[in-house]
């Protein structure tokens, strides 16, 4: 996005925030500090779903206002987190659900209920409570940032987060607002499990990559056809906060057991065919890094003939889940149990392990859940797979809802057998 013009760039983002129901038709504003030293900045009061380019605001830096409206009422602290961290040009504040709810009761999330949230985040700072849109407020904010903050849990009443571009900013808010969400939909089912910071770094220093390049690679029309459809389903999950721009891998078998794979290091909103890496014969695609997960997505191809398409992903719902241990009994409705029946629980850093443990690997069911890490789902069809990810996360979500009614009342064993006898045999 760094060729994008600032007005566009605010316009890409607001858009993906209002649309996921992270912010309302009124609130939240976004702003970019460009080269020349002005900020460009959402406007005032002017409607959330439906702002175009032409709404946002110039504040020029000898003060002069360019634009149709009046620039966001909470411009004061932007502009007093750039004067303070000039290493910073992009800021994003909204009133997203589950961080307004660690606000309101003062809390901070704990980001290491999963482990690339830490390394996005960083350590999150506090902002006591001002009148909003006040100099008093920007004051309580800058000094926050001023220790090296790049996110903020704005006492009673949201979040303010940085980056050094739209983009960074974008992901570190994607970030937390998951975070937040895991713990909260966790903590109604049972207790969240935090990993250790050397827990972490020891997962980060034995996760395998593939070092051998392929000399030269060829994109016959059906790879090209595979790389399209990856971007579609990445896109599509995004859009349906079934992944986030910061996790997510998702692979097709093209030709025996080489395959095409999302890389590492590329924001899952802007993937295009051209980030795609291709592996071929256990090498990858030259000049480009990918996922982390690959080995583990060689291995399944090599040693499960009928899967086809790998979907790993960070779901809040499911993720419940895999952050508390609890078991996913997903006899909640016939399609549930027809299409996952059990979904086994691993421990996390498993799926990268170097001691060649094939558990995870010889695993056969359709989904699987790994601790503090993510869901993993396999399938034929890239569709179908996307398909059961979406049955998953809708049966957790139900559990996870259904938990304050009462105690589940799952489909019996009678019930089971019809099914199985009906469409499994």
């Amino acid at each position: 996005m760094t060729l994008i013009h600032p007005r566009d760039q605010i316009i890409t983002i607001i858009d993906r925030i209002y649309k996921r129901g992270m912010t309302t038709t009124s609130g939240g504003n976004i702003s970019i500090l460009d080269d020349s030293g002005d900020i460009w900045v959402t406007p005032s009061a002017v409607d959330k779903g439906s702002l175009k380019a032409s709404d946002i605001i110039c504040m020029k830096k000898d003060g002069t206002i360019i634009g149709k409206h009046k620039p966001s009422s909470e411009f004061p602290f932007h502009k007093a987190i750039y004067e303070k961290r000039p290493d910073l040009k992009s800021v994003i504040h909204a009133h997203p659900p589950a961080l307004v709810s660690f606000s309101i009761v003062r809390k901070i999330p704990n980001t290491n209920i999963i482990s690339q949230a830490r390394h996005i985040c960083g350590p999150i700072g506090y902002a006591s409570y001002k009148v909003p849109g006040s100099e008093a407020l920007g004051e309580v904010i800058a000094k926050e940032f001023e220790k090296g903050y790049k996110a903020i849990i704005m006492e009673n009443h949201g979040t303010v987060l940085a980056g050094t571009d739209l983009v960074d900013a974008f992901e570190r808010f994607e970030a937390l607002e998951f975070c937040a969400r895991t713990i909260i939909y966790g903590s109604q089912i049972g207790k969240p499990n935090y990993l250790s910071d050397a827990q972490i770094d020891a997962f980060e220093a034995q996760v395998p990559r593939m070092r051998t390049e392929m000399l030269s690679t060829e994109h016959p029309s059906d790879e090209l056809g595979k790389r399209l459809e990856i971007c579609k389903i990445v896109k599509r999950a995004c859009e349906q906060g079934l992944m986030i721009s910061s996790y997510g891998t998702v692979s097709m078998r093209w030709k025996e057991n080489d395959f095409l794979i999302t890389p590492t290091d590329v924001n899952r909103w802007e993937l295009s065919i051209e980030d795609i890496v291709q592996i071929k014969n256990g090498k990858r695609e030259k000049g480009k890094m990918p996922s982390r997960a690959t080995w583990i997505h060689q291995e399944i191809y090599k040693r499960n003939p009928k899967v086809n398409s790998i979907i790993m992903t960070q779901s809040p719902y499911l993720m419940a889940f895999a952050v508390t241990k609890k078991y996913l009994d997903v006899r909640t409705i016939p399609e549930s149990w027809i299409f996952l029946q059990d979904i086994p629980s691993f421990a996390y850093g498993s799926h990268f392990s170097t001691n060649k443990n094939p558990e995870i690997v010889l695993n056969t069911n359709t989904a699987v859940l790994i601790q503090n890490d993510s869901v993993m789902i396999t399938g034929g069809e890239l569709l179908q797979t996307f398909d059961y990810l979406e049955v998953a996360e809708f049966s957790a979500k139900s559990l996870v809802l259904g938990n304050s009614l009462g105690e589940m009342v799952p489909i019996d064993e009678r019930q089971v057998e019809e099914l199985r006898e009906k469409f499994l045999r």
